[in-house]
């Protein structure tokens, strides 16, 4: 067979999806050449037999990535993976959310908040549930980006990730549309109000009356009532 002739690669040799063939050998070679360095100095450097750097040369074998990393890094080079149309992709950040014991979620997986569905059997009920889970199977987490798109990676743990803080921030969150509610129909009361001469009262609470509803202090007797901030001003009966 010719060189020419199609056949199955060298083991220093990949093909990528376009049908190039990336030949090991031929990158090596560009690093000696970039570097300045014989195969013999090229293998002192990284540690290894000059016969290994020989080999990958000629595509008898292949070159593990780490000692391909560095020998790039001595010739001002570097590694990284491009997508079809020829643009870096970076690696997944190893700043991302992790399990109770503090490993990385797996990759292919999507990670979301405990609260928002977690999988475990009936005890879950007595235990813990955990700050971020993930769909096990893969038909489920397909639905699911099917729906909301594939996210470019795991999410960044960020402060009010605990199950407690985003419960309570579902409760202000309630209240405030309540609160919301009540406005926009004193507002319609209002204006019918106006029309008729009438005196219109508005609410002007604070943000702090709404977080009163579920802070830990104790609260007095006509706060319990209605909660007000001591500087509120409003002390509407909006609850």
């Amino acid at each position: 067979m010719t060189d020419d002739e199609p056949g199955e690669p060298a083991p220093g040799t990949d093909v990528p999806a376009d049908g190039a063939p990336l030949r090991l050998g031929s990158l090596l070679r560009r690093i000696r050449r970039t570097a300045d360095l014989s195969q013999r100095e090229l293998a002192g450097a990284l540690g290894v037999a000059a016969s290994m750097i020989a080999q990958v040369e000629t595509g008898a074998r292949d070159l593990p990535a780490g000692v391909l990393a560095r020998a790039a890094t001595l010739a001002g080079l570097r590694l990284g993976l491009l997508d079809a149309s020829g643009r870096e992709v970076a690696g997944m950040t190893p700043g991302a959310v992790r399990d109770r014991c503090g490993r990385l979620f797996p990759a292919h997986l999507d990670v979301r908040h405990g609260d928002e569905g977690w999988w475990h059997g009936a005890e879950r009920y007595s235990r813990t549930p955990p700050w971020y889970t993930f769909d096990r199977g893969r038909p489920l987490r397909d639905r699911f980006r099917d729906a909301t798109g594939t996210p470019a990676d795991h999410q960044l743990p960020r402060p009010g990730d605990s199950p407690d803080d985003r419960a309570r921030a579902r409760r202000l969150a309630a209240v405030a549309r309540q609160r919301e509610r009540e406005r926009e129909r004193r507002a319609l009361r209002g204006t019918e109000q106006r029309s008729l001469g009438l005196l219109v009262l508005t609410c002007s609470c604070p943000a702090a009356c709404d977080e009163l509803l579920f802070g830990d202090e104790e609260l007095s007797a006509r706060r319990r009532a209605v909660p007000h901030v001591d500087e509120c001003r409003c002390r509407c009966d909006i609850a």
